[in-house]
């Protein structure tokens, strides 16, 4: 009975110590090599900014110098002095009207292209050609259009959100099983409801990978676009910075555009899991 009690003990101490150097090892890759990782930027920013004193701040100073903007991020000082939260909130609308309007328009194409084969060598082609061109080259076509800096940039969000989307809807649906298809035509059911039952739910990791993937890019774009044209909106703020040789507000605006990225990749990821109930696939 003693020997049994003994090993029991050796069993758990040696269980707890596994679970100890598990954590430990989790909590290295998890915060301390990332922290490693910033750590290494802000060190190079720093040596760039002791060589280039006369233009770029040190962290420090950029931090120091945009407490206003940290503090308060949703002042209103007049017509064109806004707080970078209000400037956030204007390209955010801008880039989620256009990744709205170009997902219930592309969903619908890549459905087409993926279930009929007439579609997919009339549509191909044309998605073939006009998928490199610059989502920029875009924006003199939209003003023309628009006469108008806003809608422009929707317009060019929308046209940027069509490509990855489509086409990965068109593989996810392109992809599902003929087997599935078989059998629900010998159950005679109904194509709609072919599409609604198995098609679509089939086809939902592709079609969510392609929406984080125009998404992504849309909030690149938006960046270029607001800097083109003006206006309110964070692209627009880091040009007008730039142009008062203001680094400072230019460092914490890519800071700011970066983790916004990261949290509307996120947040769709979070909603992938929750329709899909699977792992989102990685869009890197």
């Amino acid at each position: 009975m003693s020997v049994q009690m003994n090993l029991a003990a050796v069993f758990a101490v040696a269980t707890q110590a596994t679970w100890k150097g598990s954590k430990a090892l989790l909590a290295k890759e998890s915060v301390f090599l990332p922290a490693l990782g910033f750590l290494g930027i802000i060190v190079l920013w720093w040596a760039i900014a002791l060589l280039r004193s006369d233009l770029m701040p040190t962290p420090p100073e950029a931090f120091v110098n945009n407490l206003d903007f940290i503090l308060n991020p949703f002042y209103q000082r007049g017509p064109g002095d806004l707080g970078i939260g209000w400037l956030l909130i204007a390209s955010l609308r801008r880039v989620l009207i256009g990744f709205v309007l170009g997902a219930l328009v592309a969903i619908p194409i890549g459905f087409l292209i993926g279930m009929s084969r007439p579609m997919m060598l009339a549509l191909n082609p044309v998605i073939q050609i006009f998928k490199p061109v610059s989502p920029l080259a875009w924006l003199p076509i939209a003003l023309a259009i628009f006469n108008l800096a806003d809608p422009s940039a929707i317009f060019v969000i929308f046209i940027t959100s069509l490509w990855p989307t489509i086409i990965n809807t068109a593989l996810g649906v392109s992809s599902v099983s003929q087997d599935f298809i078989d059998v629900a035509c010998v159950l005679e059911m109904p194509k709609w409801r072919q599409i609604y039952k198995i098609i679509l739910p089939a086809s939902l990791p592709y079609i969510f990978t392609g929406l984080r993937i125009s998404l992504g890019i849309a909030w690149l774009v938006i960046v270029a676009v607001e800097m083109l044209t003006g206006g309110i909106g964070i692209g627009f703020f880091v040009w007008d910075e730039w142009s008062r040789l203001n680094l400072s507000s230019v460092f914490l605006a890519v800071l700011v555009i970066g983790v916004t990225g990261l949290l509307l990749d996120f947040a769709l990821a979070r909603l992938q899991v929750l329709v899909t109930h699977r792992k989102p696939l990685t869009t890197n």
